[in-house]
């Protein structure tokens, strides 16, 4: 699937409203993740219970201090922060110069262990 065949955004919606096999969710959430839209790559990504890689981008997204793409990795699965990773979240996003982000993760972290 090329990048300029992902679906639009409409579309993109009815496919993961739409029952899929789990290869199928696959293809699309590799596609997308090729194109560099790791947001846009995660439901198919659950849709295709590809724990190892929603896994593998939870730690690419505390190892890059990526607020973001790491809170919407654990509403998608349902899997909670744990102060720790809140914690080295903070430190990347720090290193990495993402003020913002190392602040709220930082709130975060002592959030979580109050």
């Amino acid at each position: 699937m090329a990048k300029s065949k992902l679906p639009g955004p409409i579309e993109r919606r009815h496919l993961v409203e739409r029952e899929l096999s789990p290869a199928q969710a696959l293809r699309y959430a590799d596609a997308y993740l090729e194109a560099g839209r790791d947001q846009d790559a995660i439901e198919f990504l659950v849709k295709a219970e590809a724990s190892e890689q929603l896994d593998a981008m939870r730690r690419r997204a505390v190892e890059s201090g990526d607020v973001f793409l790491f809170r919407t990795l654990a509403v998608a699965t349902g899997t909670a922060p744990q102060p720790g990773e809140w914690r080295a979240l903070a430190e990347a996003a720090q290193a990495a110069g993402k003020q913002h982000y190392a602040v709220e993760a930082q709130r975060q972290s002592e959030r979580g262990e109050s």
